[in-house]
């Protein structure tokens, strides 16, 4: 389990986004040496955790529970097969590509130590935009990358520090629920009955994601919560 790539970007002028200024980040290059992160700050006001990586739609991106972003690179080799092309490191606007995690499988919640001194803790999948669909520039991709259900994994930054490509990753906390990336992904996407699940993650969830889980319940109550625990085979996490 280590990274393959820390990627980082620049600020871009497109026009496929609905950024303000018509510049984006998302085009991610691997970086050479060690690459400094932090907490970036709440969102809206902090950007990328990562030194010298450009986040520039602060509204969407960005902040504390978004501060680092992390694709399986076994996740987008089988993006290259079903697209027939090469799908580079950091392509996915990323700023870790891993290679031996199973990301779709993390449980919001866990740490993991990257190299010897940062501390990460998992948050939530990654939601598609139209920034990202426009940067792919595949048909229907927004569609597509959620019914893949492999969205990547963002993190928060409990403790600081420097990283670079081949830095092994440890996980060295695994909380006692089951509230992985792939279902906090389908709750908040194409599954929102399954939002009352996301309430056993507590305050690791993303912020936004709880709000969404807390409202779901409020508004449809005890029948809300019977229903997300109907469990399916592909609904086990």
């Amino acid at each position: 389990m280590r990274l393959l790539s820390v990627n980082l970007g620049r600020a871009k002028a497109v026009p496929y986004t609905d950024q303000p200024e018509g510049v984006t980040g998302i085009d991610k290059r691997p970086a050479e040496g060690p690459v400094r992160v932090a907490a970036p700050g709440a969102k809206g006001v902090g950007a990328s955790g990562l030194a010298g990586d450009t986040v520039c739609d602060t509204r969407h991106h960005g902040g504390d529970d978004q501060a680092v972003y992390a694709m399986a690179r076994e996740d987008l080799d089988i993006w290259e097969r079903e697209l027939g092309r090469a799908v580079p490191n950091g392509s996915f606007g990323e700023n870790r590509t891993t290679t031996g995690l199973d990301l779709a499988g993390a449980l919001v919640g866990e740490r993991w130590r990257v190299g010897p001194e940062l501390l990460l803790e998992v948050t939530s999948g990654r939601i598609p935009c139209r920034t990202f669909q426009g940067h792919m520039g595949e048909p229907g991709w927004v569609k597509r990358f959620m019914e893949k259900g492999a969205p990547g994994a963002y993190f928060r930054v409990l403790e600081p520090g420097e990283i670079q490509a081949g830095d092994p990753v440890r996980i060295v906390h695994r909380p006692a629920h089951e509230v992985t990336v792939a279902l906090q992904f389908r709750a908040v996407t194409t599954q929102r009955e399954l939002l009352p699940r996301l309430l056993a993650a507590g305050d690791a969830l993303h912020g936004e994601a709880l709000a969404s889980a807390r409202k779901y319940v409020a508004q449809y109550g005890a029948r809300a919560k019977r229903t997300s625990s109907v469990r399916t085979g592909d609904d086990a996490p």
